[in-house]
């Protein structure tokens, strides 16, 4: 099967029957009709039937090597640095129909997969399982799948002296393995989006690699037997894109996923019991850069439309010829600028690693991933700070629909901008910078690789500091 569309796509998910509790009690019906998943499903078909848009053919889709149909370019394993550059413009398309809100549109995973798949003779390990990751990717590839994925476990105690009670396993680990497949017991954290993509890929979690029955890697099925997903509370609030422009449509639900003796065929296990293949899965791989080069191609995206929000906010009400307001926004200019910069530099520096793939330089990358997350927040406060009161002057649209229209269109104008299209836009604002939904994507952004303290220590271990330090001696020297 080639890439599908949005009808397909949409199909597929409401066929799973996935077991998603929201708001204490299981859904039922058709998901893709769900308040709280609407939006979401809807905007991610609105990107599959992009990509079969014939101007759009081209670069978003190319040739399967196996059957020649054409698949989703995000699949598509990058053997030279003009491969790379497609992959960020592909990205970026999407990323442009969402705005960037979107951290999790199905490229993010395609990427994952395809960095495993190409290097899985690196990290087989001793039990060649590392090899099944091909089939995986292969089948995810030729039928369009989306996946959502977890690696972080449940937020108990995070101390260094702490460990689990076997009997009674709250972090999901093997509880049992038979000649057909694998158990698994607990929970894991963060799926997003969990529930409703095809399938659900599980990664080893960091923390728990020392332990046996911690350490595995598999790729299941959503509506797997006894899988639950259990979801947060809703940011869509309605429907009404007027009212909730961003959440309405973007608002990318966030799981707990429970494993209750969840079976796992071996042929879907892809790492099992092996510490050294798990150590070397996202290093020999290149995982986490390639997952970097998506996520930065995605940022630059959301960043352009912060720009663009804070300058329409300060021509809507006239205070653009303000020395302090350009300042501000030559702050997002000077993100956009300095994170395009590491964009491209990565792909400039690309090397091919052993595999045969050309994977961007990670020191750009990595520094963008320690940089955004202190951006990011800024780009909020700057929206507060120049959209001020207007931010929540925000009648809905029945305000608008009511008899009280006359008075908002006279109090509510703009210095040039009708009251209902300025108060339009400024919910837009509001959705980046001040409702459940923002506040959403600032944690998320805040952590979307994880710790940032711990991404800084990985870039100070990582980063070859000798060439500095000669300098300082040469001319000491000197």
């Amino acid at each position: 099967m080639p890439a599908i569309n949005g009808r397909q796509m949409k199909e597929r998910i409401r066929n799973l029957n996935s077991t998603i509790w929201f708001d204490g009690q299981t859904i039922t019906g058709d998901i893709t009709a769900h308040p709280a998943f609407k939006g979401v499903i809807g905007s991610k078909a609105r990107l599959y039937d992009f990509q079969l848009e014939e101007e759009n053919l081209e670069l978003m889709t190319y040739r399967s090597a196996s059957t020649g149909d054409r698949v989703g370019r995000s699949f598509h394993p990058p053997v030279k640095k003009e491969d790379l550059e497609l992959r960020r413009l592909a990205a970026q398309e999407w990323a442009k129909l969402t705005g960037g809100m979107m951290g999790r549109t199905p490229d993010y995973m395609n990427t994952a997969l395809m960095a495993l798949s190409a290097s899985a003779e690196v990290f087989k390990g001793k039990n060649k399982l590392g090899l099944n990751i091909q089939s995986i990717y292969e089948n995810a590839r030729e039928k369009d799948l989306t996946l959502s994925h977890t690696y972080v476990t449940p937020q108990v105690n995070r101390s260094l002296g702490y460990f689990e009670d076997k009997e009674k396993p709250i972090a999901a680990r093997v509880v049992k393995e038979s000649s057909e497949g694998i158990y698994i017991k607990g929970a894991r954290l963060l799926a997003t989006q969990g529930g409703i993509t095809d399938e659900l890929l599980v990664l080893p979690a960091g923390g728990k690699l020392i332990e046996d029955d911690y350490v595995h890697a598999f790729s299941i099925p959503s509506s797997a037997e006894n899988l639950k997903f259990v979801c947060r509370e809703s940011f869509v609030y309605s429907e009404s894109h007027f009212d909730h422009p961003l959440g309405s449509r973007f608002e990318e639900m966030d799981t707990m996923v429970i494993f209750d003796n969840t079976f796992v065929p071996w042929e879907r296990v892809f790492l099992y019991k092996d510490i050294g293949a798990a150590m070397s899965l996202f290093s020999e791989t290149n995982f986490n850069t390639f997952l970097y080069h998506q996520a930065l191609s995605r940022q630059l995206t959301k960043s352009q439309l912060f720009l663009g929000t804070a300058q329409l906010i300060s021509e809507t009400i006239g205070i653009d010829e303000y020395q302090h307001v350009k300042e501000k926004i030559s702050e997002i200019i000077c993100g956009i600028e300095m994170m395009k910069g590491l964009l491209l530099s990565s792909e400039m520096q690309a090397q091919q690693n052993q595999a045969g793939l050309m994977v961007p330089d990670e020191n750009p990358l990595m520094v963008a991933s320690v940089m955004y997350p202190k951006l990011y927040p800024r780009f909020v406060e700057i929206l507060q700070l120049l959209g001020a009161s207007g931010i929540v002057t925000i009648p809905t649209i029945n305000d608008f629909n009511s008899d009280v229209r006359k008075d908002l269109d006279h109090y509510l104008q703009g210095a040039d901008t009708a009251a209902k299209e300025r108060v339009q836009f400024f919910r837009l604002a509001w959705d980046m910078c001040s409702s459940a939904f923002a506040g959403r994507e600032t944690i998320y952004e805040r952590f979307f690789f994880g710790d940032p303290a711990r991404l800084s220590v990985g870039l100070y271990n990582h980063y070859n500091k000798k060439p500095s330090a000669d300098l300082v001696a040469s001319l000491l020297k000197g």
